[in-house]
């Protein structure tokens, strides 16, 4: 399953199938119990109070009032065409898009729209032009256009078209890849614009409606609810993005999600899907955060986002009885950047982060859509959890344009009753893995039972359980020894640090 942007390009490529229809649909209706012989007394069940009747907004009004305000963004640009087939054919899909995108096939079968229209062909390696489709909309009547970042990366030329037909040739202020944001502008006045909201007062199972250009069929309107708030994505590291499921395709990229009172919520920006097209499952970005991009872009060409420089895990029920926590909740911190703000900071591997400037983290990607929101250099308080207790801790924050840093990891890991076979690292191995004969480390000489079962392997180096440095076989035991249920072993395979969790009740 993917997460696909929603990009399409000019021409419109349908591919019809005709393998048969499905049948009607079967149809029932509730029995009561006494149509079937059941006893004419029955208990009395207790009555609950009914959810008050809601009914759909008017979609129409919001379309006509904020619908002039809803552009859509063509663009041009060039992209390199890959190696041919050994059948001549040119292996080039549509713009952007690579051999494992689920569209990349269905474009390369029937042909990638360029200048003409029709396949484009070339040495490969060749950059041949391309055009492509997107959506946006007007936040300031003198042209200031919002979009997403992926709409117009790599474009030569941006043409903005009004629903009134205008079209406007438009300048790229500035885009921003890791919040998927881009600002246009085009020379007008007196536009019609859209109002935003505050996307904090979104409720899930609230309508929602989206205007765009979905496969190129410009300002067409779905709708749909709220499925979710604050969702990670695993390509994304610093927007919680809204969730719904309104229809959303190829060519809504950049256009915006109404609430039922006709204010901008979010930029409709990702689906996640197994064909490349609808299957339910879409993602916004909350304008909250747009808007705070956008103004950057406006003022400086660029936006900043700020770093705390940790590795992360989800925090599940084995590792809250693993480290005693209440419950699973939190960002296990499973390595630390050197040198980096976390580090400055006293952060350590096996740390759970539970709150940061007292907002609280309830999953792992709730921590890096916070410090992503922050600007460099701003000092946050950040409440973990570590040996049983909370500390509080300060950090003055990175800059995330920054270079990440060969990362630190102080922990290790072993347990005779683990089914583990250890011995300590040797001075060059301890080279070689980078710790500190302070910092413990031993070698996993063999592994069965539980240790096994989790996934640990023979050559794996332990470095902490529970967060406890595993400085010698005795120390494991003991820290083992007061585990109730489970373990966090930390291990190090090659480069990769993680966290495993290891059942021992």
């Amino acid at each position: 399953m993917n997460t696909q942007s929603i990009t399409t390009p000019r021409r419109l490529v349908l591919a019809l199938a005709a393998a048969g229809v499905l049948g009607a649909a079967a149809t029932g209706a509730y029995t009561s119990a006494n149509a079937i012989g059941a006893p004419a007394t029955v208990p009395a069940v207790a009555a609950t109070a009914p959810v008050p009747g809601v009914s759909a907004p008017d979609f129409s009004a919001i379309t006509a009032r904020s619908g002039p305000a809803v552009v859509n963004i063509s663009v041009s640009g060039l992209t390199k065409t890959a190696a041919s087939d050994d059948d001549g054919d040119d292996a080039q899909a549509g713009p952007g898009l690579q051999p494992g995108d689920p569209l990349y096939e269905f474009f390369r079968q029937f042909g990638a729209p360029g200048l003409r229209g029709g396949p484009q062909r070339g040495m490969p390696g060749q950059a041949q032009p391309t055009r492509s489709q997107g959506s946006g909309f007007i936040v300031s009547a003198d042209g200031t256009i919002l979009t997403n970042a992926h709409v117009v990366q790599g474009a030569k030329e941006v043409t903005v078209k009004l629903t009134d037909r205008r079209e406007f040739r438009a300048k790229v202020l500035g885009a921003d890849s890791k919040t998927d944001v881009a600002v246009l502008k085009i020379d007008a006045k007196n536009l019609p614009t859209v109002p935003l909201a505050n996307p904090k007062d979104l409720k899930v199972g609230e309508w929602v409606l989206a205007i765009g250009s979905p496969f190129g069929f410009e300002n067409t309107v779905t709708a749909g609810v709220v499925s979710a708030k604050g969702r990670s994505l695993p390509d994304d590291s610093f927007t919680p993005f809204i969730q719904t499921d309104v229809a959303i395709n190829p060519g809504n990229s950049g256009g915006p999600l109404f609430n039922s009172r006709g204010e901008v919520v979010g930029i409709n920006s990702q689906i996640y899907s197994r064909s490349g097209g609808y299957q339910g499952v879409s993602f916004a970005i909350p304008i909250d955060l747009a808007v705070r991009v956008k103004d950057q872009i406006v003022a400086t060409g660029h936006a900043s986002h700020a770093k705390l420089g940790v590795a992360v895990q989800e925090v599940n029920q084995a590792f809250a009885d693993s480290f005693k926590l209440e419950r699973p909740e939190g960002a296990l911190v499973s390595q630390v950047e050197k040198g980096g703000a976390a580090d400055k900071a006293g952060l350590q591997p096996g740390d759970v982060i539970l709150k940061v400037e007292g907002q609280p983290i309830v999953s792992s990607g709730d921590l890096p859509a916070i410090i992503g929101q922050t600007l460099p250099g701003k000092k946050v308080s950040i409440e973990v959890w570590r040996q049983g207790r909370a500390q509080e801790l300060t950090a003055t924050l990175g800059n995330a344009s920054d270079k990440t840093q060969v990362a630190k990891a102080d922990e290790p890991v072993a347990k005779g009753q683990l089914g583990l076979a250890l011995r300590p690292l040797q001075p060059q191995e301890r080279e070689e893995v980078g710790v500190s004969a302070a910092q413990g480390g031993m070698v996993i000489e063999n592994a069965r039972g539980p240790a096994a079962a989790a996934g640990v392997q023979a050559g794996d180096v332990l470095l902490a359980v529970n967060g406890v440095p595993a400085s010698n076989v005795a120390q494991v035991r003991e820290t083992v020894a007061q585990s109730d249920k489970s373990v966090a072993l930390l291990i190090q395979r090659g480069e990769q640090r993680i966290f495993v969790p290891v059942r021992v009740g």
